[in-house]
């Protein structure tokens, strides 16, 4: 098909479907705006695949789902947004001084607290502070599961005790 051809499908489907897929999306979104943002959005879907040479069966079903496809992905990303909004507003707030001030505190008192240990504790220890579970470690440092578990139980007691004794905890 030439280029002529595939055009007048794609006006053929907007006169034919744009103004009942218009209403439709309106109905189910609620919002004249994001439906017109969706509409435009299938039919112009619609003139990439003409264009690429697949040309639907049906351009009107074609459309309808297309579009009942854009109304879900925007109602997750609504549902997505809200639900951690609040999230990202936290996020954006920076700490106060006193915030850093202490975490750099706590931070110098940690390392510390590493620097004495074993190497091999230090590494478990790093390990599942990176969200590594015990099966992976254990591969890691060459030890059985149930060693592992014993090492990380007393290497956070060794740092517990040294951030105590710091005044940390």
């Amino acid at each position: 098909m030439n280029d002529a051809t595939l055009d007048q499908i794609v006006e053929q489907a907007y006169a034919a479907h744009h103004d009942p897929l218009q209403r439709r999306l309106t109905a189910v979104t609620r919002d004249p705006a994001a439906a017109e943002d969706l509409a435009q959005e299938a039919f112009l879907r619609l003139v990439v695949e003409v264009r690429a040479g697949r040309v639907p069966d049906q351009p009107g079903a074609w459309l309808y789902r297309v579009a009942h496809n854009l109304v879900m992905s925007r109602g997750r990303r609504l549902s997505v947004a809200a639900r951690n909004g609040t999230r990202l507003a936290d996020a954006e707030r920076a700490p106060s001084p006193e915030a850093m001030a202490i975490e750099a505190e706590d931070s110098r008192l940690l390392n510390r607290a590493l620097d004495g240990l074993a190497a091999a504790d230090r590494q478990a220890l790093v390990l599942a502070a990176h969200g590594y579970r015990g099966q992976e470690i254990a591969r890691t440092l060459g030890r059985s599961d149930g060693a592992t578990r014993t090492l990380l139980c007393r290497a956070r007691t060794k740092v517990r005790e040294r951030m105590v004794g710091a005044g940390s905890i």
